[in-house]
């Protein structure tokens, strides 16, 4: 017999009789639910409303509080934090934070593990009209130029162009507190490193940015990445497995995605 069935019946006893509830106790238990129930009224009427708010900032806080991710091992010995991964048939798809897919075969990936590291979700800034935007794209400056050299060094020229408004505006004499320079802010070290001996003329600073931009596309594979390394440095990405927790840099890889988007 069913827990249920001898709820509606009553219960056998040791001797076993049935016992049938009485008065008594039916009465008993109705006060006691309800004396339940105005103990609860009470309280509830008792709790400041500052405690109430309390607790609902908390329930956000915890709602709001940074993804974990994972990190994909893969066989050459490199690593990438990426959101979540999923089988599809005999092919193994990595979701990215930032967006985007990658598919790959599972025999080149030697394990999976979770990532300690917890990744704010980047600053979604106000959009930009869309007839703002259309004007931005249609009177870039030095547009010919990113054009041609993006062709020849085969990078995406829409990454190119959001990447120099990101980073100086299309101001050809922008120099950063660090040192930075250029329509692409090219640091001394790289700079040097692609042979750009003028990094404030406009088509030497654009080919060494492109050429660095494409190195770093090669190295991390997905634009993210890459925007990730040359915006905090590839030490940076390597540390973090990824996207750095920088909310500098989780912005900036953000924004410039966003832009080349449209």
């Amino acid at each position: 017999m069913s827990n249920a069935h001898r709820g509606h019946k009553g219960y056998e006893g040791h001797r076993g009789k049935t016992r049938q509830p009485t008065v008594r106790s039916f009465v008993s238990r109705r006060l006691s639910f309800v004396s339940f129930v105005t103990f609860v009224s009470l309280v509830a009427r008792a709790v400041p409303a500052r405690v109430v708010s309390f607790v609902t900032f908390v329930s956000l806080v915890a709602s709001a509080a940074p993804a974990r991710a994972e990190i994909v091992f893969f066989n050459t010995g490199r690593t990438l934090s990426v959101k979540a991964h999923r089988s599809e048939g005999e092919s193994l798809v990595l979701i990215l934070r930032t967006g985007g897919e990658i598919v790959c075969e599972p025999s080149v990936v030697a394990r999976i593990t979770p990532d300690e590291v917890p990744y704010p979700e980047p600053v979604v800034e106000p959009a930009e009209r869309p007839e703002a935007a259309l004007e931005a794209v249609e009177t870039v400056p030095y547009g010919e130029i990113i054009d041609k050299l993006s062709a020849e060094h085969r990078v995406d020229a829409r990454l190119v162009r959001a990447l120099i408004q990101v980073e100086s505006a299309y101001h050809e004499r922008a120099r950063s507190p660090k040192g930075a320079m250029g329509l692409m802010q090219l640091m001394p070290a790289t700079a040097r490193q692609y042979a750009v001996a003028d990094p404030y003329d406009p088509a030497s600073n654009i080919e060494g940015g492109i050429r660095h931009l494409k190195s770093l596309l090669e190295r991390w594979f997905t634009p993210a990445l890459a925007l990730a390394a040359y915006n905090a440095g590839e030490a940076a990405v390597e540390k973090f497995h990824g996207i750095p927790p920088y909310p500098e840099t989780q912005n900036y890889v953000s924004r410039i995605l966003r832009l080349a988007a449209r």
